[in-house]
């Protein structure tokens, strides 16, 4: 096999790159739940307010929250989710599901999410051509970085 300084291209590092720490997905998930003040994230979260800036000011540069200025005097702001955050709010909900699932008992369940029908939101990924819920022993990969296959860098 040949060798390689560099690692296999990925869209998930890339993601994680940006929102893989902690406090960054723990205020995603205060954001979308209208918790967007800085006193709320540091209450809620329990982050260091150094890290939480730095967490917020990376989100904000990602296009992932907006800030909007709430108070002139003293100068505060509220953090908004954008179009993008809305979109990972649905990974926050898969991960709270597999938790849930893994790491809890049914009664020890921290919060329960309702779904616009009136239901228990049970999040379910699915293929959007075919409707079918996904599976591991039906998806199958295909490499489309130049010089990688699935099992690795490509032998020349």
């Amino acid at each position: 096999m040949a060798a390689t300084k560099d690692p296999r291209p990925c869209s998930i590092a890339d993601t994680l790159a940006v929102v893989g720490e902690k406090y960054s997905l723990l205020v995603l998930r205060e954001v979308c739940l209208g918790n967007g003040r800085f006193d709320q994230l540091v209450r809620n979260i329990g982050a260091p307010r150094d890290i939480l800036a730095a967490r917020l000011k990376r989100l904000v540069d990602a296009g992932i929250l907006t800030k909007k200025m709430y108070s002139e005097r003293p100068q505060r702001f509220e953090y908004r989710p954008t179009a993008a955050a809305l979109e990972l709010e649905t990974v926050l909900m898969t991960l709270m599901a597999w938790g849930d699932r893994h790491l809890r008992k049914d009664d020890d369940r921290p919060m329960v999410i309702e779904h616009i029908c009136g239901n228990e939101l049970v999040p379910v990924v699915t293929c959007s051509a075919c409707g079918e819920e996904v599976r591991h022993e039906d998806m199958t990969a295909h490499p489309q970085a130049p010089g990688w296959t699935v099992s690795g860098p490509a032998v020349a």
